[in-house]
């Protein structure tokens, strides 16, 4: 007998799948996710021991919790953990937009939830936060393959609880990482597909010895040919744990970390016809030699290493107390290298080189820009539960310091004894304190109260060229509190009221005097959970000031820039549901309906400040849909079809017609079957993962820009804004396979 979110499953009669269209597979969403819709589970899905639940409890929501939230745990990933990243494999959660730079879901990837970019979901790793201090992203690059070592996953949508980061802004995301085990056990999984993807992993775990002690690791290859052109990902990572468990006690030592070096393919296509015809075309790189023949440079690369160490304490006291207690140190180091036509000298602090007495002051050149940070620092809690009362008690203290520096490796007119010396060296240094104190209180057996306050200190120092000199701090109170309603054993009420404050990111500062954003989040939900249905239904208004919406354009390395845009708003409604159609077929969908604007936009067009009246927050679709088909045709085989649908979105914030994105609607079958062989292996899982089974193409991200384009020979002067696009295509119908021995 099978279980499948919850639900136990027997053999049936196997349904008919026929061949359908995009539209006709789209309608079946539209009418599935309004006939009530997600893949999100209310019940936490997380199996742990006793001391780790504890652990969970600290930095997880709960069904009592009154926020909006979806969990998946490490057998829900396992199926299509084939060597696309963790936003790839999140793309079928509710409200979530993923995107990949080099088109197949490896190297640099994105995630936006509720229309909210990078930079305001918080990333934390065993409650330790893993954004980046300065830019506020998170670089999945760096951690290659870390699904595999993931125990589960909680993606809070909203402003969520101050727990899941320090500074909580528009969504969040909590991973645990892997649990101890009790026997010893071992894995090794390879797996190869589409683009020359292939990846690598070995697993062990030598179980508690003496009872007490486990020794657990992974290693991690994996490389890619990538999509677009030139876009290659050559991979490595590990995770190395270390755990004692007591009787009251439980402590977990961590190191994990990767190297990357990958082909950049951040630019985009600006060129239309190059869209259309040439869909894989990369610029980067691209240069032209004496010759007048376009190259490329063998070299146009991204390469970082970072690693992070952990140490988490875990203590149950008595009278019902217990008490968590962790350190952490990140080291990160590494450079993007480019080739740059037509350098000016003066920008690199190269000297003119004189030639035949002529002075030449521009060159080619290929330079590096570097960044070597460390980040370290605590989190602590402490938590009571007894009879009506919840409490939780903590906090955290987190420095980080980076140099930013930029050399010049090689130039075509430059005289060697320059080459290599660093032509900026900046330094940044940025403090983050908070303390917190949340509550559940059971007022009566139907009634739960929460509340939550948070105070948080930050104070971001930077000396750079490109930001100025910045000494800003930043004291933030973030209250929040909410109540739940048990209307009957089936079904939950929930509303709630949080308050949340964030500071600009370094982008901001060198594009601009950035002002920090404001969020009030209202949410109001239903949770519905039945033998026949579990249901989640979720209204929320998330009211800005300041809101740093991002503009559509980029800086040089791909990072989005953006500017505060007064006042705004997202009002939205989430479903999402489980429904077992049988004990073999389960159907999950889920679809956000909402309306994200800027109110009372202004813009600079032709040099005339000109009122928009309302205006589409730029990245923000208003109808987002995604649904998933589960056969279990027989004992141990999962087939899924899994299909996500984008609504059209604007790129920038004028709602200009050059900046809309098309809406887009792909498919994915998932295979995977396990059996148990009678010598050596105890289990041997195959897994098939086709992505866009009907080869549609489609663009999931892009970029909008703006300038002004000055003709001082009219009369008068006149001052003409250009507008410009460029897209990122994404792969057609592509394929990975693998196998999974465990033993």
């Amino acid at each position: 007998m099978n279980t499948i979110f919850g639900y136990k499953t027997a053999k049936t009669t196997r349904p008919e799948i026929t061949k359908q269209q995009r539209l006709s597979t789209a309608a079946t969403i539209l009418l599935s996710a309004f006939s009530l819709a997600t893949f999100a589970q209310v019940k936490d899905t997380t199996q742990v021991n006793k001391l780790e639940e504890v652990f969970v409890s600290a930095i997880r929501a709960t069904t009592k919790t009154p926020v909006s939230f979806s969990n998946l745990s490490n057998k829900e990933l396992a199926p299509r953990n084939l060597g696309q990243d963790i936003p790839i494999l999140m793309n079928y959660l509710p409200s979530v937009v993923t995107t990949s730079d080099a088109g197949n879901g490896v190297g640099y990837t994105g995630i936006r939830v509720r229309g909210s970019d990078a930079t305001r979901v918080n990333i934390t790793i065993n409650g330790i936060p893993y954004n980046d201090s300065e830019s506020h992203g998170t670089y999945w690059v760096n951690m290659p393959d870390f699904a595999s070592s993931l125990e589960s996953l909680q993606l809070q949508r909203g402003v969520g609880t101050s727990t899941n980061g320090a500074g909580a802004f528009g969504a969040s995301l909590n991973m645990l990482t892997d649990s101890y085990a009790k026997e010893s056990k071992g894995e090794i999984a390879a797996s190869y597909g589409s683009f020359n993807t292939r990846k690598n992993t070995v697993k062990f775990s030598t179980g508690l010895l003496n009872e007490h002690l486990e020794l657990a690791g992974r290693l991690s290859v994996l490389k890619s040919d990538g999509y677009i052109d030139r876009a290659s990902s050559d991979l490595k990572s590990y995770f190395l744990q270390g755990t004692y468990v007591g009787k009251t006690t439980l402590i977990k030592a961590l190191a994990f970390g990767g190297t990357e070096k990958t082909y950049q393919s951040w630019n985009g296509l600006e060129d239309l016809d190059k869209l259309e015809n040439n869909r894989t075309y990369n610029t980067a790189g691209e240069y032209t030699d004496l010759f007048n023949t376009t190259r490329f440079y063998d070299n146009e690369t991204d390469n970082y290493q970072q690693d992070h160490y952990q140490l988490h304490w875990n203590e149950t006291l008595p009278n019902h107390w217990n008490t968590n207690l962790a350190f952490h140190y990140t080291k990160g180091k590494g450079y993007y290298e480019n080739y740059k036509a037509n350098a000016d000298f003066s920008d690199f602090g190269l000297t003119p080189v004189i030639l035949d007495t002529k002075t030449i002051d521009v060159t080619d050149l290929v330079r590096q820009k570097w960044l070597d940070n460390d980040f370290y620092g605590t989190t602590f809690s402490a938590n009571y539960a007894k009879s009506q009362w919840d409490l939780t008690l903590g906090g955290g203290y987190n420095k980080y310091e980076g140099v930013h520096f930029g050399k010049v490796i090689w130039a075509r007119f430059a005289s060697k004894t320059q080459l290599g010396d660093r032509y900026y060296n900046d330094y940044a240094s940025k403090t983050d304190g908070n303390i917190f104190a949340k509550a559940n209180y059971q007022l009566t057996e139907k009634i739960n109260l929460f509340g939550d306050l948070q105070l948080r200190n930050v104070h971001y120092k930077a000396n750079g060229n490109e930001t100025g000199a910045v000494n800003d701090v930043f004291n933030f109170f973030n209250p929040k509190a909410g109540l739940s309603y048990k209307i009957n054993p089936k079904n939950q009420l929930y509303a709630s009221y949080a308050r949340a404050n964030r500071e600009p990111n370094r982008t901001d500062y060198e594009n601009g005097n950035p002002k920090p954003e404001k969020l009030n989040d209202f949410e109001l939900g239903l949770r519905h959970r039945s033998a026949k249905l579990t249901l989640n239904a979720n209204v929320y208004y998330m009211a800005y000031k300041n809101q740093l919406i991002l503009t559509g354009a980029l800086d040089e390395v791909g990072s989005p820039i953006r500017e505060n845009s007064g006042d705004s708003y997202r009002l939205g409604l989430e479903l999402d549901a489980t429904i077992p159609l049988s004990d073999k077929v389960f159907l999950r969908p889920n679809m956000t309906l909402s309306a994200n604007k800027n109110k009372d936009f202004y813009f600079k067009r032709d040099n005339v400040l000109t009122s928009l009246g309302n205006t589409n927050i730029a990245y923000s679709p208003n109808f987002i849909a995604a649904n998933a088909w589960t056969y279990l045709p027989i004992k141990d085989l999962q087939i899924t079809l899994l299909s996500k649908f984008v609504g059209e979105q604007y790129m920038g914030n004028i709602d200009s017609k050059g900046s809309k994105l098309n809406s887009y609607f792909v498919n994915d079958l998932n295979v995977s079957y396990e059996f148990q062989p009678k010598t050596i292996f105890k289990a041997v899982v195959l897994s098939a993962l086709v992505t866009n089974i009907l080869d549609y193409k489609y663009v999931s991200n892009g970029y909008f820009y703006t300038y002004d384009v000055s003709d001082a020979s009219s009369n008068p002067p006149t001052v003409t804004t250009i507008e410009g696009a460029g897209y990122y295509p994404q792969a057609g119908i592509n394929v990975l396979a693998g196998v999974t021995l465990k033993f």
